[in-house]
């Protein structure tokens, strides 16, 4: 099993930042995706970036050119820089482990983290 623990929401004033951190526990995978999805309420989860374990890197049209992944040199810590953020980015935000190819359906990442809120106000 991968366990993953976010860190770092907050509430943050538009047109602010925030880091996202996503903790990974110790894994041997050679072929897995790490994402951030998020939902906020009334809405469905929605995918934002994701990284394959080839560093290809994804980001949903509402976050490119503001959001960036970034990740730690043993890759075990996956980053989400969140800058000039907007009200409609408040969600609880949740990242996602995959040991397969990455996929933007959110029913096929096995293990999730706890999730931490962004709140835009």
């Amino acid at each position: 099993d991968v366990q993953l623990v976010e860190s770092g929401g907050g509430l943050v004033q538009p047109g602010g930042s925030l880091r996202l951190s996503c903790a990974a526990s110790t894994y041997t995978y050679n072929n897995y995706c790490m994402g951030w999805f998020r939902q906020a309420p009334g809405k469905e989860r929605e995918g934002i970036a994701r990284i394959s374990h080839l560093d290809y890197t994804f980001y949903a049209d509402s976050v490119r050119g503001r959001f960036t992944l970034s990740q730690d040199n043993n890759k075990r810590t996956l980053y989400l820089q969140m800058n000039s953020l907007k009200p409609e980015d408040t969600a609880m935000y949740y990242c996602a482990f995959r040991t397969r190819y990455c996929s933007p359906n959110s029913n096929d990442y096995r293990y999730w983290g706890q999730g931490t809120q962004v709140t835009v106000s």
